[in-house]
């Protein structure tokens, strides 16, 4: 029986969530969920994209989080159109919190929309929210033992990004192992090595985001 609500709390997710992605990607708008642990540094590699981007293109973000608007208050400084989504407690966000937010986002004029997930590596992966691609970001002070003791959320995700890099000197982080085992898991997986604090890395990073926004609007026309 619990498997069967399960099941039924997923499908009609994945509805609304299908219905989401539809709509948004018949307006050219590449959608991604961005999602990873608690300190790995999405909310921190999200402002450094912010003040990269922000002048090329129209960029909103869905943040969401337990309780409080601190990682919210800081995206808005960087230029985006921003909509706090706390979950009061719940470990992820789900696509009717997401249906729910866009009706107070100008999305219609959006080139990207980013939905910063709630810090977790469990639970945000069964939950679709219509985004075109996840995307998750592992700090390498967590060790490189993430990839394949939480591994349905790289599989689920088109990019990896080893956040931190400037640190690896400081410890036992293999970035070689990372990259196979995340490969391993998902063949057709890219990974990032980057650093949101000294830059090191972006450029990828964003040449990656600039190729998945032409890609959606090509797709749209």
């Amino acid at each position: 029986m619990e498997v069967k609500v399960m099941q039924d709390v997923l499908g009609e997710n994945d509805k609304i969530a299908e219905s989401i992605h539809d709509k948004l990607a018949a307006h050219g708008i590449f959608v991604m969920n961005l999602l990873g642990s608690p300190g790995s540094g999405k909310t921190t590699l999200l402002e450094r994209t912010l003040e990269k981007l922000a002048k090329e293109m129209k960029i909103a973000v869905i943040e969401g989080d337990l309780f409080t608007s601190k990682d919210a208050d800081r995206i808005a400084k960087h230029g985006a159109e921003v909509i706090q989504v706390n979950t009061s407690g719940g470990c992820h966000l789900e696509a009717p919190m997401i249906e729910k937010a866009l009706s107070d986002i100008d999305w219609q004029s959006m080139d990207m929309l980013v939905i910063e997930n709630v810090g977790n590596l469990v639970c945000p992966a069964e939950f679709a929210l219509g985004e075109q691609a996840k995307v998750t970001v592992l700090s390498i002070t967590e060790g490189n033992d993430k990839p394949m003791k939480y591994p349905l959320i790289f599989k689920e995700s088109s990019l990896a990004i080893l956040n931190k890099v400037d640190l690896l000197p400081y410890t036992d982080f293999s970035v070689e192992e990372a990259v196979e085992d995340i490969t391993t898991i998902h063949p057709g997986a890219s990974v990032l090595s980057v650093s949101a604090r000294t830059g090191e890395g972006l450029d990828a990073w964003l040449d990656w985001l600039r190729a998945q926004v032409k890609k959606a609007k090509e797709a749209a026309r």
